[in-house]
């Protein structure tokens, strides 16, 4: 059984600048390659969903200009079925520096995102914090299953059935009833009441660019629990998962699909 998902998040046009290296403040570099690339917290752990095999509804918002169908398009390509609107400012921008090591430096321009709302949300749903406070609140009242990926940080006014978050993220959202935090190279842990679960460490990869990483975890780990997954076994997915992304350029192209996280898992 393909399980169903909503995803109420935001969705931004990517555009992504590679560099030899990261600049230091004040510093400028040239040398950069330029490309446009479908994002968005939500629309890249939607993508992610929809790849892993769930089925996927992506509620969000876009502004009534071109870039909106470039943001849209890896969700159209992957079968993601649309609940977006059209709303008076323009769409989600981010301004994404890669160096050469993988690390990168990352500028939100929220724009249509800061205007998520009026949606219908039942069932499973998972969130993110590209959107505003108001909108987590719409998602828990009617969400029969919510999960948070409490990215960008900050705290939590809703009470989520499970969290993600990083080590630095996890302490801005504290104490939570079931959280799985992300350790980077030394994988993931999976705390409930505090105390822990599960953990998972990622199999070996060549960082190429994290930008997504942390979407294609959080999409992997929520997939493999609605699919009745056991908690380790859903957390090693996940780390196999965020891996593959983080030896790919870019956010959406770098998602991997259910059977390449199996023979990551098997090699």
């Amino acid at each position: 059984m393909r399980p169903d998902l909503t995803v109420v998040g935001s969705i931004n046009l990517d555009l992504v600048a590679a560099v030899e290296r990261l600049p230091r403040p004040g510093e400028t570099l040239t040398g950069a390659t330029l490309e446009r690339i479908p994002g968005g917290k939500g629309a890249n752990q939607a993508v992610a969903a929809a790849r892993l095999g769930a089925d996927v509804r992506m509620v969000g918002s876009v502004g009534a200009d071109p870039v909106a169908e470039e943001a849209l398009f890896g969700l159209r390509e992957a079968g993601v079925e649309l609940d977006v609107r059209e709303v008076d400012a323009p769409t989600g921008i981010a301004i994404i520096l890669v160096g050469a090591d993988g690390e990168n430096q990352i500028v939100v321009v929220p724009g249509a995102n800061a205007h998520v709302g009026g949606f219908s949300a039942p069932g499973k749903v998972l969130c993110q914090l590209e959107i505003p406070d108001s909108a987590l609140l719409e998602a828990r009242a009617q969400a029969e299953w919510l999960c948070v990926n409490a990215a960008p940080a900050r705290p939590l006014v809703v009470d989520a059935d499970m969290v993600v978050a990083n080590r630095y993220e996890a302490e801005i959202v504290g104490d939570q009833p079931l959280i799985a935090v992300t350790l980077g190279e030394e994988g993931a842990t999976l705390l409930e009441g505090g105390k822990e679960v599960a953990r998972a460490r990622p199999p070996r990869v060549d960082a190429v660019d994290g930008t997504a990483a942390g979407d294609a975890f959080t999409a992997c780990l929520v997939v493999s629990l609605l699919e009745d997954r056991e908690p380790e076994e859903a957390l090693r997915r996940a780390c196999a998962a965020g891996a593959i992304a983080a030896s790919r350029f870019g956010a959406q192209p770098s998602l991997p699909t259910a059977g390449e996280v199996d023979a990551i898992l098997r090699g």
